[in-house]
């Protein structure tokens, strides 16, 4: 039987209640070492550790949310087809209010929180915290192994924060992780026209393949540090649903299934890491 924490299921973004059609916030900490509380709904609540952890994850989100913008603005004229280029225009708003999102969680932190912002749009190409943001999409393969890979991490890690025991961070998921979906069907989109219709499409399976070998590795070292006490202390805080071992293992397994359908393959796990 399979494991019911990989089935497909909604966002548990609200809870039933015994009468029938209406339904309310779940309002307390559904893990960690606190479940049963209610959730922190200001900052001033946070203890200090947990404070300091939240604002990192939001300085993180929002950095990748805008480097990603800067990744993709080039094809917006470059792309093949008109569809293409729409989906581009798509992804970069999504990403622009991704990243809003994310500042805005800031803004509750404060003088600090704002300090973080204004670094955040100073940020050019380049300069950004994880190295998959720093690299250019030179080809249209690019765009396509990105979405595909990539963008897939970052809905596991939104995935993570779904319900966690920050209440603004928990209500900001279930938007951002629809709106993610679009991207990660196009990105598999991509690649598998590029298998099946050749130059026809900016590419080929050998170009399609390259781009598979190029941007697994950056999206497996995007889970972090196996092993990670951070990522425990997530858990026990009930901000984060999978240490980044598990969260990862899960991330492989549903690609291999997808690249081999898409008639690719993925090089092994610790091909061409940085972070291990």
């Amino acid at each position: 039987m399979p494991d019911p924490d990989d089935r497909p299921r909604p966002a548990p973004t609200a809870r039933s209640l015994k009468d029938g059609g209406t339904v309310e916030p779940v309002r307390e900490i559904l893990w960690g070492e606190n479940a049963g509380v209610r959730k922190y709904e200001t900052a001033e609540e946070l203890p200090a550790d947990m404070r300091r952890l939240i604002v990192k994850l939001m300085v993180v989100q929002a950095d990748t949310e805008f480097a990603s913008i800067q990744q993709h603005r080039p094809w917006l004229d470059r792309a093949p087809t008109l569809e293409d280029r729409w989906i581009e225009s798509r992804i970069i708003a999504d990403e622009a209010r991704h990243g809003l999102q994310a500042c805005r969680i800031l803004r509750d932190f404060g003088e600090e929180g704002q300090r973080y912002i204004d670094e955040l749009l100073t940020k050019r190409e380049g300069e950004h915290k994880l190295d998959a943001f720093n690299l250019p999409f030179d080809r249209w393969s690019d765009v396509g192994a990105f979405t595909c890979f990539v963008d897939r991490v970052g809905v596991y890690q939104l995935r993570a924060f779904q319900e966690c025991s920050y209440g603004p961070l928990a209500r900001a998921m279930p938007l951002m992780l629809s709106e993610e979906q679009l991207h990660l069907n196009f990105g598999a989109s991509v690649l598998r026209r590029m298998v099946q219709d050749g130059p026809r499409y900016l590419g080929d399976r050998d170009e399609a393949q390259a781009s598979v070998r190029k941007w697994y590795p950056r999206a497996l070292d995007m889970f972090g540090h196996s092993q990670s006490e951070t990522s425990r202390r997530a858990i026990a805080w009930g901000l984060k649903r999978w240490t980044n071992e598990e969260a990862r293992d899960r991330y492989i397994a549903e690609v291999t299934k997808l690249v081999a359908s898409l008639g690719l393959e993925l090089p092994p796990p610790e091909f061409d890491r940085r972070v291990l």
